[in-house]
């Protein structure tokens, strides 16, 4: 059937403006910590970026001298500094709203496919029809910002505790391993799995409103809240591999968009699998380090 006629390809560059957006707000964020900062401390794969990084050659005391001179507040563009202030809690709610428009919106264009779909078979074929889609990808947006909101009080509340560090990483193994393995184990939940599911086949539950773009945002919002029962957990994994990690930002991403266009048994199960595998190999190096010799 044919997806929204004229309307689905407006729906796709509304799409795919939006996160590019997100995209490139994180890019610069990551690329004005490279020349003074040391990347590696940012997560796993984040090292490879200290090849840009002009200033490499440099004592770490130099690089530390080049920090306080460049960032006399301490805190980079979108970086929050090492005070927890309003105005950090604010980077940092930015920055998750950001990474939410860049790693879930992508993931939901099956879904918009689908009520795009719906209203061209209504007979809207024309371009307007496209608005209540639009419509929907806000109200769908609208629940990743409140994960978002959620997000920024657990980094606050981390980074309070001493269990994140000022590159926005986890400082002991507890925190990665722990991490893992609740996102592990619940891949494996019958939560995980009826949200999937209606990830799948997405359901309209709403009265049926052809071209009304309040139907298009409550649409959107619940389609919304099956997807974070999908996702969070593996979302949520940005916790222990650094919050700014981008390399795990994009992967992380493509795992959900594969995991939510393509309906499988197998691939749901398989990132479970690696993860929890992951959180045990962890655990084996820490109860293997403690042992006395």
């Amino acid at each position: 059937m044919e997806a929204g006629g004229r309307a689905w390809p407006l729906v796709l560059a509304f799409v795919a403006v939006l996160s590019i957006c997100g995209w490139t707000y994180l890019v610069a964020m990551v690329a004005d910590m490279v020349p003074v900062m040391d990347m590696s401390q940012a997560g796993p794969g984040m090292g490879v970026l200290n090849r840009f990084n002009i200033f490499r050659d440099l004592s770490p005391e130099a690089r530390a001298a080049l920090a306080v001179l460049c960032l006399p507040a301490g805190a980079t563009f979108g970086m929050p500094g090492t005070e927890m202030t309003l105005a950090a809690l604010g980077k940092i709610f930015l920055m998750w709203s950001m990474m939410a428009v860049a790693m879930m919106l992508p993931t939901a264009v099956p879904m918009l496919r689908s009520y795009s779909t719906r209203l061209s078979a209504s007979g809207r074929k024309d371009s307007t029809s496209a608005l209540p889609v639009m419509s929907a990808a806000l109200g769908y947006l609208l629940v990743w910002i409140a994960y978002a909101l959620v997000a920024t009080f657990a980094q606050w509340l981390l980074f309070s505790l001493g269990a994140l560090s000022e590159m926005m990483a986890p400082v002991s193994l507890a925190l990665t391993t722990s991490v893992l393995f609740v996102a592990g184990i619940y891949q494996f939940t019958p939560a995980k799995q009826a949200c999937l599911r209606r990830c799948w086949y997405p359901r309209w539950i709403g009265g049926w409103e052809p071209g009304q773009l309040l139907s298009g945002f409550r649409e959107g919002m619940i389609q919304g809240l099956a997807c974070l029962g999908c996702c969070w957990a593996v979302m949520t994994v940005m916790f222990a591999v650094g919050i700014m990690n981008i390399v795990w930002i994009a992967l992380l991403g493509g795992i959900m968009v594969l995991e939510k266009t393509f309906p499988s048994r197998f691939f749901p199960a398989a990132i479970g699998v690696f993860l929890i595998l992951w959180a045990g190999f962890l655990a084996s190096t820490v109860l293997l380090a403690a042992a006395p010799a």
